[in-house]
């Protein structure tokens, strides 16, 4: 996102993809689950009165966005990515299909993850810890602004600090 607070920023989707790349190029396998709140809230649109369901899969769509340009600057950097989504979108990129996500992770690829579960009511890190089960990850690193997992949406809803669930 950037400076603009919203959007896709170049300069910060360039310095991410060369840390991943960075390390990648340590020999671990790396599979990404991608976000999409600074195109779309889905929970803060339902909060504004659109329907939640609806307002779910706008946020899993601006995923793809985001996995989409990371992708690009991934492969831009010569590093193999393959961007795979949850919901099918053949036409850009390829289905999550696990048997296919791991052949391509052992084939050297670099594996980013985009749509969410396909499910409303649930979030990319619901998504980061679904994937990593069924991809036999290691370890699981959040990169995010939100310092914990909540009840609400920590950007919309004032609390004391420490009060996590």
């Amino acid at each position: 996102m950037g400076r603009n607070g919203y959007g896709i920023d170049v300069d910060v989707l360039n310095r991410v993809a060369g840390d991943i790349c960075e390390a990648a190029g340590l020999g671990i396998q790396l599979c990404l689950v991608i976000g999409g709140g600074n195109i779309y809230r889905g929970l803060a649109a339902a909060t504004d009165g659109m329907d939640r369901v609806s307002g779910d899969y706008m946020g899993m769509l601006a995923t793809v966005l985001n996995g989409l340009a990371l992708g690009q600057a991934l492969e831009a950097k010569g590093r193999s990515a393959r961007v795979m989504s949850a919901i099918p979108m053949l036409s850009i990129c390829e289905p999550f299909i696990r048997a296919r996500a791991l052949a391509h992770l052992n084939d050297g690829h670099l594996m980013v993850f985009v749509g969410g579960t396909g499910n409303p009511f649930f979030t990319t890190d619901t998504t980061a810890a679904l994937r990593a089960a069924e991809m036999g990850c290691e370890a699981i690193l959040k990169a995010t602004q939100v310092d914990g997992v909540y009840d609400a949406d920590p950007a919309r809803t004032q609390r004391p600090a420490g009060t996590t669930l």
